[in-house]
């Protein structure tokens, strides 16, 4: 009887002990709750004194209760300023988000048609900027990435002292859209830092561009096509957009040279012995241009013109902008690079992407979408099936590892 008291009083010291530590999370979730609450209450001051009426203010945090913490962990990583090019790139510009580009062009063509009539913007930038920011909306379906656009503003301009100020600005000015009419309370929902719409544009942006395309009164870029292209026309119209001209040329280097800094005439650029890399003409000497490499020498070399920094009004991001300005060319009918990224694998297609998630899942190593995108979820993945196989895990969605895999 000793012996089973014994284990019965130690026993239920764990349990208390796991109880108090649940507790003591609690108390600690409600402390953090409160504080988060009184924030609100002091943020209310600043909102009205902005021009936001006490009722939208009251409408705009009705059952903002607490914090996203989904919201800060994303805020940790960004894929413009962590991944490769390469793996950015891979990701973005490819042959399901051209084929759907394309088709997204025949589908809207009357609407594209008029929106470059108005704002001289190429429709094919248009459609790979909406393939870049939501995948032609399908990821505005996605509960797991569309979030309440209050509650995500207000956790980082409470929680995140790097984003704070941004945030309470969006967070103000999304009260004001709010306040306009444009949209109703349920449906004000937007990416993890308050980007809205089918072109995700942060509340500020829209209220300086926003359009009303399809003329029902609204501008509306979160049910309505045509505005939500109007709207990222019109924001790149009024930066500068040149109609008629490119971002940028994929070129060609002398070996042994340096090159210099800073921007040059594209003549130039020619007189030192730069040439474009499908063997073409450049058609404007007088053009000025800057010299990119992402990838090092060994990689792919780009003249970036000025629509190339138009384009990072919209997401201050090299890797942005050239992904937006390839898959734009390539929607429009131009062929891909003519230089291959210093991938260290074999790259594989979409298609095979997929069949390398669907092969991951069978095993019991993903339990991911299976869409082809290679996230940190099917990178995790991959190194375990590597570390399995007794192969270096890089992680990397390979046609090395799309062959051993396909053999299990």
């Amino acid at each position: 009887m000793i012996g089973g008291l014994a284990k019965f009083s130690k026993r239920a010291l764990i349990v208390a002990a796991a109880a108090g530590i649940a507790f003591a999370g609690a108390i600690e979730n409600a402390a953090a709750d409160a504080k988060f609450q009184s924030w609100i209450a002091d943020f209310r001051g600043t909102a009205l004194s902005s021009g936001v009426s006490a009722s939208t203010f009251n409408r705009a945090f009705a059952g903002v209760t607490e914090i996203d913490p989904e919201v800060l962990q994303k805020a940790k990583s960004q894929p413009e300023f962590t991944e490769p090019v390469w793996g950015y790139l891979d990701n973005r510009v490819n042959e399901q988000s051209i084929a759907t580009g394309r088709e997204m062009s025949r589908k809207y063509s009357r609407w594209l048609g008029a929106i470059e009539k108005s704002f001289g913007v190429d429709r094919n930038i248009l459609l790979a900027i909406w393939s870049m920011e939501t995948n032609f909306g399908e990821i505005m379906k996605r509960d797991d990435v569309m979030r309440d656009a209050v509650r995500s503003l207000a956790t980082l301009a409470y929680a995140d002292p790097r984003r704070a100020k941004y945030a309470r600005t969006q967070l103000i000015a999304a009260m004001k859209i709010l306040q306009k009419g444009d949209i109703d309370r349920s449906h004000l929902t937007g990416s993890w830092a308050g980007a809205l719409g089918h072109t995700q544009f942060i509340p500020t942006s829209y209220l300086a561009y926003a359009v009303d395309m399809d003329g029902n009164g609204k501008r509306d870029i979160w049910n309505s096509v045509p505005d939500a292209l109007a709207t990222a026309a019109n924001l790149l119209h009024k930066n500068g957009w040149q109609s008629g001209q490119t971002w940028g040329y994929e070129v060609v280097l002398p070996a042994g040279r340096k090159f210099p800094s800073g921007s040059r005439t594209i003549a130039e650029w020619q007189s030192i012995g730069v040439v474009r890399a499908n063997g073409k003409a450049f058609p404007r000497g007088g053009e000025k241009a800057t010299l990119k490499v992402p990838d090092g020498r060994g990689g792919p070399a780009f003249l970036m013109t000025r629509n190339f920094y138009v384009l990072k009004n919209y997401n201050n991001a090299d890797k942005y902008a050239l992904g937006v300005g390839l898959l734009a060319d390539q929607i429009g009918g131009a062929s891909g690079l003519r230089k291959e990224w210093n991938r260290p694998f074999t790259p594989i297609t979409m298609k095979e992407r997929e069949e390398l998630q669907n092969h991951l899942r069978e095993l019991g190593y993903y339990d991911g979408k299976v869409d082809g995108k290679i996230g940190d979820g099917s990178r995790n993945a991959i190194q375990a099936f590597q570390k399995q196989m007794g192969l270096d895990p890089d992680g990397h969605p390979s046609m090395e590892v799309l062959t051993v895999i396909r053999k299990k």
